[in-house]
């Protein structure tokens, strides 16, 4: 199961890194063109662990880049983000 926690660390490291950065580029092309992004649309197409990725979009909202708007009881995949105002 998904732990951000668990997955953080992998963010650090050079491919975690380097992983993160297309990420935060997608994401944010995403965002000018539709407002808000999905996590399957932000990680679609990176490969990989999967975990990472959906950490690397966690990492984005720990900083304060986006912020999550979906509900509780949303399947990962289906969270929804936006840029933070």
């Amino acid at each position: 199961m998904y732990n951000y926690q668990t997955e953080k660390s992998k963010i650090f490291t050079e491919d975690g890194q380097e992983t993160f950065l297309k990420i935060r580029d997608k994401v944010q092309h995403l965002l000018k063109q539709s407002g808000a992004v999905m996590m399957q649309n932000a990680i679609n197409g990176v490969t990989g662990d999967s975990w990472l990725h959906m950490a690397c979009v966690d990492r984005l909202v720990e900083l304060k880049e986006i912020r999550e708007i979906t509900q509780e009881n949303v399947a990962g995949q289906h969270r929804v983000f936006v840029a933070v105002s």
